[in-house]
């Protein structure tokens, strides 16, 4: 058994990779999470197991084809490009070897959960505000895995908290520069404070919120964050000219913000008597 920068070599025979065991790691500690949710909404916490590894799978399964549909600059430069991987569909399989999109994993993940809760006769959205704070811990932990690769960093800069990134490892035209914004801890502590503002809400407001609401409330704020973030990014994914992930941030952000009080509106309406 020997170990390198990226991973753990085992005989010779497997390669396990630290990012692999972070992103795992982050799985784990949400379902904890969301164990720990669904028994205090007067949820079955057994659940959360039962449905855990079909929402990882169409997580993975959704993160992978976001970025297959949505590759970063770096790549299309390259010439991965979408055209590509639909010719070449063997590498579409190979995740270590490109990378996985938030977006995709998120409506992966949702939309098994979603299957699950028609199937099983319970309320999505219920389930779906369990599993939002859950998320966010999740994403938080699995950053560290960017951290691992040397991925997900931002511009150069000389700020004391900038990290060095390894030659090897950095995007072309900025092989001369040595040191750049931590995007991934960005992010990681953006995530941290939306876990505590949905821990605070689902705790001190739960009779006033809305099956459903602490998700709108994830999307919103996660949103905001990347939205700005992806200002630092280096290695955007570029659509028609338009950074999609940005582009989709900021409609998943109006959306979820224009939802979310008329749901409130309308059950107001509903529960008003008749004059």
């Amino acid at each position: 058994m020997s170990f390198d920068s990226y991973g753990i070599h085992l005989f010779n025979l497997l390669y396990i990779r630290y990012y692999g065991i972070i992103l795992m790691a982050g799985a784990l500690a949400a379902a904890v999470l969301a164990e720990r949710q669904a028994r205090k909404a007067g949820l079955d916490p057994e659940r959360v197991w039962d449905c855990l590894i079909w929402v990882l799978l169409a997580g993975v399964v959704g993160a992978r084809i976001w970025h297959i549909l949505t590759p970063p600059q770096s790549m299309v430069e390259a010439g991965i490009t979408t055209s590509y991987y639909l010719t070449h569909p063997l590498d579409m399989l190979a995740v270590w070897r490109g990378g996985l999109g938030i977006p995709g994993a998120i409506i992966g993940g949702v939309l098994a959960l979603f299957i699950y809760s028609r199937r099983h006769h319970l309320s999505f959205g219920a389930w779906v505000d369990v599993a939002a704070p859950a998320v966010a811990l999740g994403q938080a932990i699995g950053r560290w895995g960017n951290f691992i690769n040397q991925e997900l960093y931002g511009k150069p800069s000389d700020l004391p908290w900038a990290i060095r990134i390894a030659p090897e490892n950095r995007l072309p035209g900025f092989e001369s520069f040595e040191r750049f914004h931590p995007l991934f801890l960005y992010e990681s502590l953006w995530n941290l404070l939306n876990l505590g503002v949905l821990l605070v809400l689902s705790a001190k407001y739960r009779e006033r919120l809305l099956a459903g609401d602490l998700f709108f409330i994830y999307l919103i704020l996660y949103g905001i964050g990347r939205f700005f973030l992806e200002f630092l990014r280096l290695d955007p994914s570029p659509v028609a000219g338009t950074d999609i992930n940005q582009l989709a941030m900021a409609v998943v952000v109006l959306a979820s913000a224009v939802i979310l009080p008329l749901r409130h509106r309308r059950k107001a309406a509903v529960a008003a008597p008749a004059e």
